[in-house]
């Protein structure tokens, strides 16, 4: 247990270069090119993760600021993902995630019942998050273990059935995302994307980055909304001038910035992406891969990131009038963006639809994220995270998510019963997408 928890408080950023360099080792890589690979990505990961620390510096702060002058009083703070992330694997529960993510995905690719191989580990953070805050509603130990498998197993579902509109949006060729945070708004925007259809005239509105860009040339140029975006939420925050115009530039380079660290963590994945290609080819006749990474690498497009930073004003804006709603949107404002990738894609880079999807999730995610909030302090503070007496913490983008009330709202209702099921469920379900690609593939 120490040498994992060791291992996981090196961070994404070590373990990640760590892993694909014995990774491409595996496949056969040679060794100079396998580690010119693991660092590159490390370099992608740090500058990405640089560039998301600037937005959450500049944007975090500037929340705080719109929430006290909207002069909210809600009784559960968001503590925001790092702090889930700590809370999630400062837990014993939590610590075995790792492991256990890394054993299950090995059994679902021998088994044929997934194509991703998942080498962000770090992320396994989520289902550690689940797994401890069903402990915490039961206290049972076994069935919170249950939890992370069953939920692990989902991820993988739902990230090899929207690979390809991955790859095919974002171009990232080989890539899938079994990242937990994007992954529930897939399947809230599958839905919706009927109904707008079905909607008269919606189908003929239709607001993309390039088409905006198109009617308003150099002022519907990404670098320059997020400008305007950045001047705007400075504004809200009254913010002195100074302080206005630095909150627009940082903003505006984000936009510019992150696309770019995309595709330097892009050009360390290619080898790894091609040797894994021929590894399976040559190994298993007539099977892919998916090679499954953080969503963060598709955050940086112009229709995820314009929408998220739109979203941020409007999301405390509702916290203000939901009905029912306890929780005060504050360190998760500025990871709304990572609620959106497969979003996006499912709307094509429509940036309206994004956002009223964008919409859907928040309201879902603050009743939840509500409702959730008890199961968190005390996860909270079986992980020795310092909570004042008598305080509440909540987390927006992960203690919110649909996913989040499955498991824990049936673990706690039905316990093992309840969680069987839909094992059961998710089980099947992976074996009717293993047979219909199969069957694609054929064709």
């Amino acid at each position: 247990m120490a040498i994992i928890q060791w291992f996981v408080n090196l961070g994404a950023s070590v373990i990640l270069p760590i892993l694909i360099f014995l990774f491409a080792l595996v496949l056969g890589i040679k060794p100079a090119k396998a580690f010119k690979s693991g660092i590159t990505i490390g370099i992608g990961f740090v500058g990405l993760n640089l560039i998301i620390e600037l937005l959450t510096k500049n944007l975090g702060p500037a929340a705080k600021a719109m929430v006290e002058n909207f002069g909210l009083h809600l009784t559960s703070i968001d503590v925001g993902g790092p702090a889930a992330q700590a809370i999630s694997y400062g837990t014993v529960l939590g610590s075995l995630a790792i492991p256990i993510g890394i054993i299950l995905n090995v059994v679902l690719l021998l088994t044929k019942l997934t194509k991703t191989l998942d080498v962000d580990v770090w992320n396994f953070w989520h289902i550690a998050f689940t797994g401890s805050l069903v402990y915490m509603a039961t206290k049972d130990f076994a069935l919170g273990i249950v939890v992370m498998i069953i939920h692990m197993m989902l991820l993988f579902l739902l990230a090899d059935i929207s690979a390809p509109l991955v790859q095919k949006y974002f171009g990232l060729e080989g890539i899938s995302f079994p990242h937990g945070t994007s992954l529930p708004g897939f399947l809230i925007a599958l839905p919706l994307n009927w109904i707008f259809d079905h909607i008269p005239g919606m189908s003929k509105i239709k607001i993309t980055s390039s088409t905006i860009q198109k009617r308003l040339g150099i002022l519907g140029d990404s670098t320059f909304i997020g400008l305007i975006i950045g001047l705007v939420i400075g504004f809200l925050a009254k913010y002195p001038v100074d302080k206005i115009l630095q909150l627009g530039v940082n903003t505006a380079v984000v936009l510019l910035l992150m696309p770019r660290m995309v595709s330097i963590l892009m050009e360390g994945l290619t080898p790894i992406s091609e040797g894994a290609g021929a590894f399976v080819k040559k190994r298993f006749p007539g099977r892919d891969l998916y090679i499954g990474m953080d969503s963060a690498l598709a955050v940086g497009q112009e229709a995820v990131l314009s929408s998220g930073l739109v979203l941020i004003p409007i999301t405390l804006l509702i916290a203000i009038v939901l009905p029912g709603n306890k929780l005060l949107p504050f360190a998760d404002l500025a990871m709304i963006p990572f609620l959106l990738p497969l979003m996006a894609a499912v709307f094509k880079g429509d940036i309206f639809r994004t956002i009223l999807g964008g919409l859907v999730e928040i309201i879902t995610c603050l009743y939840i994220g509500s409702w959730v909030a008890p199961f968190v302090t005390m996860a909270a503070k079986a992980a020795n995270f310092k909570i004042q007496s008598g305080s509440s913490v909540s987390t927006l983008t992960e203690g919110g998510l649909w996913t989040t009330l499955l498991f824990v709202g049936i673990g706690k209702l039905f316990t093992w019963g309840g969680v069987i099921v839909i094992g059961i469920l998710v089980l099947l379900a992976m074996i009717w997408q293993s047979k219909r690609s199969k069957t694609q593939s054929q064709a």
